[in-house]
């Protein structure tokens, strides 16, 4: 029996492996192990403090930004894209919800980001 440790999302699990006949089997999985949250990537300098509007644009999906398609200040309207994340090998347009203008954009290309995250913010 051989025993591992696997992080998987952050969460850190003890497993043991025994081989059997030529194939290997979990026999025993323990509860997550308490892990310290991972240090969180500083906030990118086109997002000046308090530069932050009021509609936000998150990531649907986790995925890299592949690339930033407005600009701070802009004016977008609905439906244009933002930024665009690349996801399972597929280019996702993170769009305005509604017209305004693009107060801040909190990633840079290249980033990874997890579903979730707020990629950019309206005015």
């Amino acid at each position: 029996m051989k025993n591992y440790t696997v992080t998987v999302n952050g969460n850190a699990y003890d497993v043991t492996v025994e081989e059997k006949g030529g194939s290997a089997g979990a026999t025993r999985k323990t509860p997550p192990m308490p892990s310290a949250a991972p240090a969180a990537a500083p906030a990118p300098a086109a997002a000046p403090a308090g530069a932050a509007g009021s509609v936000e644009i998150a990531a649907g999906a986790a995925g890299k930004v592949l690339k930033i398609d407005a600009a701070v200040g802009q004016a977008v309207k609905k439906g244009d894209a933002v930024v665009t994340l690349e996801s399972m090998k597929m280019e996702i347009p993170m769009v305005a919800p509604q017209d305004g203008t693009v107060a801040s954009i909190n990633v840079a290309a290249g980033d990874a980001v997890e579903a979730g995250k707020v990629l950019a913010t309206l005015n």
